[in-house]
């Protein structure tokens, strides 16, 4: 079927097809330079995770502001970005597999690329793939740090890994992930920090291993939008991988920000849909979906249309729960706060950019699908 985009530049909102995803402009740039503020006179680095929003065009611009370059999930990711012009990329991830190695190693002769390790057979598999490449692999040991997904035990373990590394002709050991991704959504803020500090003391524990063997440990690197500063405060970290900031969705919504010096970031991505049936008094039917707007982390919440409540959503179909005195007309369209950002952007082919209710701009998300 032909391709099908539902704006153009100049359009009026209101004409924008739906359901079609939509960047606020004005809001998304005052989420960039709010992040900038609130590091300001820090000696910090920021790394914004591109799995949020899959778009060299935000990339570079959170370079133009001092960003150092991205993190990608996917050397497919990455090298969506590295075509797209951005120069610097850790894959904050473990890549296993003779094809993506071999990508990942023809990939870190066009810009300066990073990867994470925590077994020490993906060690040996990373400086084969180097080896053969004739290229010199950037790895940093990815460390548990309470999260309990990816990551080597901290202390000991991770110690032993890096040394390892460090001892491979052919990579570079570039220090350590250390990413508390469960910390991100504990909605109380004592809560979130102390995790973080937890954290840290298992940073340190691996560090001080490394100091005393002579192994130099350039970077530890980790933190995400619910906890940036704390990291920032610790003398521990020295870059910072928030993503979720530049949109903040639903869920991110919910957490407590009180006591916590991390500003409260804005709206600024939705889904731009239409009432497509009115069945009932207090019902409506809008047609986004499972498929226009991700549920794993609860359901949309409806933008500046008060009385009405997200409900429930199948393939094609949103439901409205409408409050008495609500009436939404048939071809109305109304904005949604996605549950969670990074998995509603991947069902996307572009962001329509809006600024003042025009839209200036259609960003490719060229690494929609990127999962190799």
């Amino acid at each position: 079927m032909p391709y099908y985009t539902p704006a153009h530049i100049g359009m009026p909102l209101a004409e924008v097809d739906t359901p079609a995803l939509i960047l606020d402009l004005d809001a998304f740039e005052r989420n960039l330079q709010r992040l900038n503020d609130s590091l300001a006179g820090r000696s910090i680095k920021v790394r914004p995770h591109a799995k949020s929003h899959k778009c060299p065009d935000i990339a570079l611009r959170q370079m133009a502001l001092g960003a150092v370059g991205v993190c990608c999930q996917k050397v497919s990711e990455a090298e969506a970005m590295v075509d797209g012009g951005v120069t610097d990329v850790l894959i904050a991830n473990e890549v296993v597999g003779a094809a993506k190695l071999k990508r990942l190693a023809a990939l870190s002769k066009r810009a300066k690329i990073a990867v994470c390790a925590d077994h020490p057979d993906n060690v040996v598999a990373l400086d084969a793939a180097a080896r053969e490449a004739g290229v010199t692999l950037h790895v940093l040991v990815e460390v548990n740090v309470g999260a309990n997904r990816c990551g080597i035990e901290p202390g000991e373990p991770a110690f032993n890994l890096a040394k390892q590394i460090h001892a491979c002709k052919n990579l570079h050991f570039a220090g350590l992930q250390a990413y508390q991704g469960g910390a991100q959504h504990m909605r109380k803020t004592e809560e979130r920090r102390a995790a973080i500090d937890v954290a840290c003391e298992k940073v340190k524990g691996t560090t001080a291993l490394l100091a005393q063997a002579g192994i130099p440990c350039e970077r530890v690197t980790g933190a995400g939008t619910g906890t940036y500063l704390f990291e920032a405060a610790s003398s521990v970290y020295h870059e910072l991988q928030t993503g979720s900031y530049i949109f903040m969705d639903a869920d991110y919504a919910k957490n407590d920000w009180t006591e916590s010096g991390i500003p409260r970031f804005e709206h600024s991505l939705f889904v731009w849909t239409s009432v497509m049936s009115c069945p009932a008094p207090d019902r409506a039917i809008v047609d986004a979906g499972l498929k226009a707007s991700s549920v794993d982390s609860g359901m949309p919440s409806v933008f500046d249309t008060p009385g009405a409540e997200y409900i429930k959503a199948s393939d094609e179909h949103g439901v409205l729960k409408l409050s008495a005195g609500t009436a939404l007309p048939l071809g109305h369209k109304l904005k949604i706060v996605p549950g969670h950002c990074d998995p509603t952007v991947n069902l996307y082919d572009h962001f329509v950019c809006v600024r003042k209710g025009v839209v200036e701009a259609l960003w490719p998300i060229t690494a929609r699908g990127a999962l190799l």
